[in-house]
């Protein structure tokens, strides 16, 4: 008792000063995203406190931080846009359930072995959404609903912004607040112990109010007043299969996002490693009471979680804290919050967008590995013009068929001596290889006595034995003694 006693004083006062960190950099971002999403501010705030207090107080991952996430940002618009924002809680409880039983079924590891091009694509496919879709509230302008839309009117942005009441003002903030974003993180370490997002909302937050910016500027009421519970109308949306759909898919790429999460985390520290299907169960209940308060789904965040690491947090308090600090705030300061343009918020988005998409991964990937980037440019770009459930499907069948033509890896030698030809074939000899099996058995020249070498094969399908077979049979035609050494069998 007297160990553990030492053990919590010595870690209060670096979980306490983490807190505030990931306190500054949630704050934003938990609104940005709920806007970016077409929920009111609240909500974005309500999610960060329930990830707080109830997924952070969960075991699983000691450090990384839950809330509101960039990467659901298009998944609920659209949810929202099809079903109505009433319906958002019936979505998130449901989430949250398939969340709960996969992690209670122990099914949390497996979302490791996705395979990584196709979370590159899916990150990258959710970045180029949010990049299209905030560069109208950048500016000031309603954004179109369908992505082709946006596309065609992109280039009314940048005539408009002369044209439209606010705009320019709008776009400067936007510019403004981006600039601070990307310049930030090259100055002095001293300086940059204050998080970048907060200072660029911050900034601009001031300007717009000192100045009296004509621009609009983000909403933020009671808490109380913006809870959504779901009544008995919404719980029949449960059969619908629309609404099954979207539900399912928010389930999949929030845990697999929180996975991913857990996994960078890990190693940026050297605290016990996350227990997977523990965390999965962290995060479905989380969104489980997200849901009954009708707020956005939530999944553990990388940008929170990396600056709760590197602000010196020890334990789960500082994640527990954090959410206190946002229920205190949206409580007692709700008003502050009103002075934040919404242009600041999109420029935060856009620049979470980029570094979804992250180009210089990309160019990394492609030089090292021409069939793995095309998987992650199909995935991005079907996410980008379909939707998600349909790119992340994609991308894990074409991941599948190459992992298979690739495991079917086949070498077919042969050696002549006089009489005598040796063909030795090794690897798995499946019917992906067929086509290059039957053009090496070709080029074998004939002869009085033909060896066909199995014993390196460490699967033999029955198509290509088949195959083996018949050639042999066609060679003993022609007037060849074949003998045939078969893989040894696997103990």
């Amino acid at each position: 008792m007297a160990d553990r006693l030492r053990s919590f004083k010595g870690n209060l006062l670096p979980d306490f000063a983490a807190s505030l960190v990931v306190f500054l950099v949630a704050l934003p971002l938990c609104v940005g995203v709920a806007v970016a999403s077409g929920a009111p501010a609240e909500l974005g705030i309500i999610t960060g406190i329930v990830g707080g207090l109830v997924a952070g107080s969960l075991p699983g991952s000691g450090l990384q931080v839950s809330g509101p996430a960039a990467g659901l940002t298009v998944l609920v618009a659209d949810a929202i846009a099809r079903h109505g924002l009433p319906a958002l809680g019936v979505l998130v409880v449901g989430a949250g359930l398939i969340q709960l039983i996969l992690g209670l079924l122990k099914l949390g590891s497996w979302f490791q072995a996705i395979s990584p091009s196709v979370v590159q694509g899916m990150l990258a496919g959710i970045g180029l959404v949010l990049i299209i879709g905030q560069l109208y509230p950048l500016i000031g302008a309603k954004q179109p609903q369908e992505m082709g839309d946006k596309l065609l009117q992109l280039p009314g942005l940048v005539t408009g912004i002369g044209s439209q009441p606010g705009a320019a003002w709008s776009a400067g903030l936007g510019a403004f607040t981006l600039a601070v974003m990307i310049l930030w993180p090259k100055l002095p370490k001293s300086v940059r112990a204050v998080p970048a997002p907060l200072v660029a909302v911050l900034s601009a937050s001031v300007i717009t109010g000192v100045f009296a910016l004509p621009v609009a500027r983000i909403e933020v009421g009671s808490l109380a007043d913006a809870l959504n519970f779901p009544g008995q109308s919404q719980l029949g949306l449960f059969l619908d299969p629309a609404i099954l759909g979207s539900i399912l898919t928010i389930a999949i790429v929030a845990s697999a996002e929180s996975m991913f999460s857990a996994a960078a985390v890990d190693r940026m520290h050297d605290g016990p490693p996350t227990k997977y299907n523990a965390e999965l169960v962290a995060q479905g209940t989380g969104n489980v009471v997200s849901g009954v308060f009708g707020a956005m789904p939530m999944t553990a965040v990388i940008v929170r979680s990396a600056a709760n690491v590197q602000a010196g947090a020890r334990t789960k308090m500082s994640r527990i804290l954090h959410g206190v600090w946002l229920l205190l705030f949206a409580v007692l300061l709700p008003d502050l919050l009103n002075l934040v343009p919404l242009s600041a918020l999109a420029a935060l988005l856009v620049h979470a967008g980029w570094k979804l998409v992250d180009p210089k991964k990309l160019v990394k990937s492609a030089k090292h590995d021409r069939a793995e980037a095309m998987i992650t440019g199909v995935t991005a770009v079907t996410i980008f013009g379909i939707d998600m459930l349909t790119g992340v499907l994609i991308g894990l069948g074409l991941a599948i068929a190459l992992a298979a033509w690739r495991l079917s890896h086949i070498t077919v030698d042969w050696h002549r001596e006089d009489h005598h030809v040796q063909v030795k074939l090794r690897g798995n000899a499946t019917f992906l290889r067929l086509p290059q099996i039957l053009r090496a058995l070709e080029e074998v020249p004939h002869a009085r006595y033909v060896e066909l070498d199995l014993t390196g094969v460490r699967h033999l399908d029955q198509a290509t034995q088949a195959t083996l077979e018949d050639w042999a049979a066609q060679r003993t035609k022609a007037d060849s003694q074949v003998s045939t050494a078969l893989p040894q069998p696997v103990p």
